[in-house]
């Protein structure tokens, strides 16, 4: 929030261009940021490892659903981002850890922000999807 701007959200601090360019949008680092956490795994990857580091196969257990594909997609895309730290152990087999970097500690905060709304206003959420569908029925 700016000091000419109190009370202002920063996301509408700024006027957009009508209409927006493709390429401006695909090159915007928030939008770049929402796809990496709006993923369908990103974000518990971050809870459970927000929590305490965990080896793959701990991971892959911890998430119903999810393939060994998608996992080391996922876990590649948040290492690559600088979200995730991948250690590899000189074990025998070798073993290897996953835990949050100090960047991908700082993005808990706001994701912790943004769950919390999401659970104060699923009833109104929910409500408006039923209208909605209610109105589309009609």
């Amino acid at each position: 929030m700016s000091g000419t701007h109190t009370g202002v959200p920063s996301v509408l601090e700024h006027e957009l261009p009508h209409p927006v360019p493709a390429d401006e949008l695909a090159a915007c680092p928030v939008e770049d940021v929402f796809r990496r956490v709006g993923d369908k795994w990103s974000t518990l990857l971050m809870i459970l490892l927000g929590n305490r580091p965990h080896r793959y196969n701990e991971l892959h257990r911890a998430i119903d659903g999810i393939s060994q594909r998608m996992l080391t997609r996922t876990l590649r895309g948040l290492e690559a981002d600088g979200l995730v730290r991948r250690e590899v152990h000189p074990t025998v087999p070798p073993s290897v850890e996953y835990s949050l970097t100090p960047l991908g500690r700082t993005l808990l905060e706001p994701l912790s922000a943004l769950a919390d709304w999401a659970v104060l206003h699923e009833a109104e959420i929910n409500e408006a999807r039923s209208r909605h569908a209610d109105a589309q029925r009609r």
